[in-house]
């Protein structure tokens, strides 16, 4: 009775997620164009990409440096917001709402005003030439110096809202018993904070750097919308360079080749993820 009950949703999962990975590490070995009959060759592409290709590596460290700051910057954000609005009582419903609207905004719509506020002739730093604030006139985007973190600054203005609001949440279901314990000891705020909210919250923690640290390998939209990997590749990601070898250049194989390093790249973080849990760690 039970597998009748989870059919459908197996075979939608056969269908939509099964029979599609099998399909592309198929065609990562082969060299195809995305139309008519693909040549097999092996492994040819990875071959390629890992010891010939300069484009690819360059978006591995990208996507790298992009990794390094989604694992500090909005966390250290979304914590200490968290830890403000949980001693807030009056008003905190309307911050908390203010901060997480921009998550639940389409990125399309989050990225083309990112465009605007950025643009040199249009944007902010315009804006602040006016007033006599001169200096932040600068083409961001399209500078390969700043293009990168440009749309990293962009990206964290949507998602450090939500890391705060499930922190947040977290910290609400900690016991209130343990920090009158800590005040009856003689903590100190920085001492309860490192002491109680910490380990009150560490498995939510943990499990959102293992989603982040994939997220960080799969971003694709906001660079696209604003970049489109530019200028000269200085903020190419692995998911860019993907879309532009199978759907421009019509190197599909080789693009399945690039899909599938990034899925392996992703399961290395989620192994690493259980086999903590395995040794007992909280996560």
């Amino acid at each position: 009775m039970p597998w009748l009950f989870i059919a459908p949703i197996t075979l939608l999962h056969l269908v939509v997620v099964v029979a599609p990975s099998i399909g592309g590490m198929y065609y990562a070995l082969t060299d195809w164009s995305g139309i008519g009959k693909a040549d097999f060759i092996g492994l040819e592409n990875f071959r390629t990409l890992f010891f010939d290709d300069g484009n690819f590596r360059l978006a591995i460290r990208h996507n790298v440096l992009w990794l390094a700051f989604f694992l500090t910057v909005p966390f250290i954000m979304a914590l200490a917001v968290a830890t403000l609005l949980a001693q807030t009582r009056r008003g905190s419903m309307a911050i908390r709402t203010a901060f997480f609207v921009p998550y639940v905004l389409p990125s399309v719509v989050v990225a083309s005003i990112w465009r605007m506020l950025l643009d040199p002739r249009l944007g902010f730093g315009t804006l602040l030439e006016n007033w006599g604030i001169e200096g932040f006139a600068h083409p961001y985007l399209g500078d390969k110096n700043t293009a990168l973190g440009a749309i990293a600054f962009a990206d964290n203005w949507h998602w450090w809202g939500f890391l705060m609001i499930l922190f947040l949440t977290a910290m609400q279901n900690i016991p209130a018993d343990l920090y009158d314990a800590a005040k009856i000891d003689g903590a100190n705020r920085w001492q309860e904070f490192l002491n109680v909210t910490l380990p009150g919250i560490r498995s939510t923690v943990f499990f959102m750097l293992m989603m982040t640290a994939i997220w960080s390998f799969l971003v694709f939209d906001y660079v696209w919308i604003l970049t489109h990997g530019g200028p000269a590749g200085s903020s190419e990601m692995l998911a860019t360079y993907l879309y532009k070898q199978a759907f421009q250049r019509f190197e599909a194989g080789y693009g399945a080749a690039i899909g599938i390093t990034m899925s392996a790249i992703a399961g290395i973080m989620a192994t690493i993820f259980v086999l903590l849990r395995r040794r007992g760690w909280d996560v």
